[in-house]
């Protein structure tokens, strides 16, 4: 029998918000209480999340963001700094248990895995994407997607953005590049080696088409079904706790 997990739809909340629900339901799950799960997120107002290892100093212009009302969150993943535009992307998460025979011990293994789930979603869309290890999707060798990922005991979270539309000169203006001369250089680059789905397709996309492609992507490659679920009593008491002690404050946010 098919393998069955909850699909949270699309949502939309800030940033703290978005981070606190990905920990409580990886928290749930590690606890054995709660299902394998798949959610989509949008984030408003836009946003810069930082890698766990990161300094925020070193990697965001603060004040840029202050003055743009962009917020600034640091994820419980690594990786780099990411700019999420409210207009411009989509955030999956896929929170499991690696007890599950789906997800492969072995770290690159397991991105090979779920980031499969996001290359068979853009072929939906009609996009010929490959996964580049570590951790990009690219179109033509140009990035679509990155993901970072977690464990906490026996549970994965795997989080990532797919670029619907690309704002480069912006997502510049956010991070922190230490020389002008440098900057415009690599704007340029960055515009030559990032890319979008309204880039490739040469059309608007919904946000609504994508998460459902991404859906069927998810659902071909791990070979489960995808049943439409709520966030549990237990994970919306969590993600609350989780955004007001650690997300929204200020000792997370300079750990580094």
């Amino acid at each position: 029998m098919i393998e069955e997990w909850r699909l949270i739809e699309l949502t939309i909340n800030d940033a703290y918000m978005n981070m606190a629900i990905d920990e409580a339901i990886l928290t749930m799950i590690q606890k054995g209480e709660s299902q394998n799960t798949i959610r989509f997120y949008r984030w408003n107002p836009s946003a810069v999340s930082i890698g766990y290892f990161q300094s925020l100093i070193e990697e965001v212009n603060i004040e840029t963001c202050r003055k743009l009302n962009v917020d600034i969150v640091r994820r419980i993943t690594g990786g780099g700094a990411v700019y999420h535009d409210y207009n411009g992307e989509i955030t999956y998460s896929v929170i499991a248990s690696t007890n599950n025979p789906k997800i492969p011990g072995n770290i690159l293994k397991s991105y090979s895995v779920l980031c499969n789930g996001i290359v068979l979603g853009l072929k939906k869309l009609g996009l010929n994407s490959t996964f580049k290890p570590i951790n990009d999707i690219v179109v033509n060798e140009k990035k679509i997607s990155g993901n970072a990922q977690t464990r906490k005991l026996n549970a994965i979270l795997q989080h990532g953005t797919i670029l619907i539309d690309v704002n480069v000169e912006k997502m510049f203006n956010l991070l922190k590049i230490s020389d002008e001369k440098i900057k415009d250089k690599m704007i340029k680059s960055a515009k030559e080696r990032v890319t979008s789905i309204k880039k490739e397709l040469n059309k608007e996309v919904s946000f609504s088409e994508v998460a459902e492609a991404l859906k069927n992507g998810f659902e071909e490659a791990l070979n489960i079904k995808l049943s439409l679920g709520k966030l549990t009593q237990e994970e919306k008491s969590l993600a609350e706790k989780l955004k007001k002690e650690k997300y929204s404050a200020k000792e997370w946010l300079y750990k580094r």
